[in-house]
């Protein structure tokens, strides 16, 4: 059955307090795309938000962003008072002011933990319970906001760098009542997460998450697992992640993320992998599992380049692992992330999965017929997007294109001139035989690049 959906942000929506959230505006949004016969909400990451706001390099791989809390729901359930005028309308809207927002809702969900928190003890244990990552991270935050925000390799407290028992007894004694904060935060977001999810499931509505495929080197998750990654005796990472020179970057892209060591996990059953992933099933109905070519093969950086030129590629074990996620988690909907330098070997393991990869209705005009992503080369089974988050709105695409790539777009997809490039292109997408097609809300609204998310 083919299906279309929308990709939009949960902090584009217009909730009050500058930055989308999980309330009222959300359904909202979810009763839109049912009214459209839409059935898929795709999202971006919903973890805190790391390095230049960005939800790719969060601190956790399984925590949610306490900015996406919806303060009005939190006031409805009596949880939480508050006067209208304690969340001003931001200053510019359509930009998130990230030091604004949190400083406005982090001050009021510790009003709400004051209030609240002991109301909410008993939910909140069970909660832990059931989220066995939820007391590491909690007192991984309270330590880096402890220590003044520095990486976690830089704490000045050995033991509890290495996590040894005593310094974690000690350190969560000295910061129960922050750790406390943060593990009531994560109650909230969870309930309010998995109640939006059933709004959008009763109502027709799949929700598709972004999982990316590495984490970042200051993480819970490195922190508590140190082992998985490709670490040294001081917890430094001895190689990275990133992609090497192409036609848009001649250094390449140099990531950071700590590798990981698949031997170690092959040992282990991929049991980490399989958490992650059971996590993200939870969470989502359908996950993109991004830079999935590196499940294949990976560029292996040395810890320290200045860039991405003297890297190297290296096979994974992907078969072996979609083997064991297969097994453990049946029915488990993926979606193959496949840009980029996909050869033999990430072509067997997509093929082997049976995973939909991606195709990306702008990246189709630069060459000819014979470019995977041109309209004559798309297939049933894939997912069709007209960009990414990645990419430049299709109205920014056109406005800058070369004149014979737009040329060539033009005489494909039938339009005349570029403020006409969005409904052609979301037109052209909607009627190709893939099994998804999934449009930017920036392109169905004909935006330029200033709107762009990723910019």
């Amino acid at each position: 059955m083919r299906q279309s959906g929308i990709l939009m942000h949960i902090t584009s929506l217009p909730s009050p307090g500058g930055i989308g959230d999980l309330g009222r505006e959300a359904r909202d949004f979810a009763d839109f795309l049912q009214r459209s016969g839409m059935r898929v909400w795709q999202v971006l990451p919903v973890g805190p938000t790391g390095y230049g706001e960005s939800p790719y390099q969060s601190a956790s791989a399984y925590a949610g962003n306490p900015l996406l809390i919806s303060l009005p729901l939190l006031r409805e359930e009596g949880l939480l008072s508050y006067e209208d005028a304690e969340l001003p309308p931001p200053a510019d809207p359509e930009r998130t002011d990230y030091e604004a927002v949190r400083k406005v809702k982090l001050a009021l969900l510790r009003r709400a933990f004051e209030q609240s928190g002991e109301k909410l003890a008993s939910e909140i244990r069970e909660f832990c319970r059931e989220q066995s990552w939820a007391e590491d991270f909690a007192l991984f935050y309270s330590l880096k906001e402890h220590f003044g925000g520095v990486m976690w390799t830089k704490w000045p407290d050995r033991g509890i760098r290495n996590r040894r028992l005593l310094s974690r007894w000690k350190w969560r004694r000295k910061l129960q009542r922050e750790i406390d904060f943060h593990l009531f935060c994560q109650y909230l977001f969870r309930k309010q997460w998995i109640a939006l999810k059933k709004y959008c499931n009763d109502r027709g509505i799949s929700l598709f998450g972004d999982m990316p495929i590495y984490v970042a080197e200051d993480s819970a998750d490195t922190w508590t697992n140190p082992r998985v990654f490709q670490l040294d005796r001081n917890r430094l990472p001895t190689r990275v992640a990133g992609v090497p020179p192409d036609y848009f970057s001649e250094d390449g892209q140099l990531w950071g993320n700590p590798l990981y060591r698949w031997d170690y996990l092959q040992r282990t059953h991929f049991v980490w992998w399989v958490n992650r992933m059971r996590a993200m099933a939870d969470m989502y109905d359908i996950v993109r599992v991004d830079h999935f070519i590196g499940f294949g093969n990976y560029y292996s950086i040395p810890y320290g380049a200045k860039n991405a030129r003297d890297g190297e590629w290296i096979n994974a074990p992907g078969k072996e692992l979609f083997a064991e996620l297969k097994k453990q988690i049946p029915g488990l909907r993926v979606i193959a992330e496949d840009l980029g330098e996909v050869n033999d070997r990430v072509r067997e393991l997509i093929r082997w999965t049976g995973y939909p990869g991606m195709r990306v209705l702008t990246f189709g005009f630069d060459s000819d017929e014979t470019n995977t992503h041109h309209p004559a080369n798309y297939i049933e089974h894939m997912v069709l997007y007209t960009g990414t988050h990645d990419n430049d709105t299709v109205l920014g695409w056109a406005e800058k294109a070369d004149p014979k790539v737009l040329k060539y777009a033009m005489d494909t997809l039938g339009f005349k001139t570029v403020k006409e490039a969005p409904d052609a292109f979301c037109e052209a997408a909607m009627k190709s035989p893939a099994e998804l097609t999934v449009l930017p809300m920036q392109d169905v609204l004909g935006l330029d690049g200033k709107h762009r998310m990723n910019g």
